[in-house]
């Protein structure tokens, strides 16, 4: 419902209880992380992706989400790693 209003901030806000009752569950923490990307609260979306990733290395959609996180940071060296990772787990090799 909030993120068809596009309402980020009200999401993140229900979100986060949610994720404090049920924090061993991946799907509810990547909704709180899209919404801190989209509201431009960077940083916590930054440390939600880093848990996601370090729980599960093979996460591809929290590991692009990562990548883009950095970028939009300015930290475009960091991202790329995250970036290659994310595509090659969803099957995105450079033909040659």
């Amino acid at each position: 419902m909030f993120f068809d209003a596009k309402d980020y901030a009200a999401a993140a806000r229900v979100l986060g209880g949610l994720v404090e009752e049920v924090p061993e569950q991946t799907g509810p923490r990547l909704l709180l992380a899209r919404s801190y990307y989209h509201s431009a609260q960077l940083r916590r979306a930054e440390a939600e992706l880093r848990t996601i990733v370090e729980r599960d290395p093979v996460e591809h959609y929290a590991r692009l989400m990562l990548g883009r996180t950095l970028q939009r940071q300015n930290r475009h060296e960091e991202a790329e790693s995250h970036l290659r990772i994310a595509s090659a787990l969803a099957g995105d090799f450079e033909q040659r």
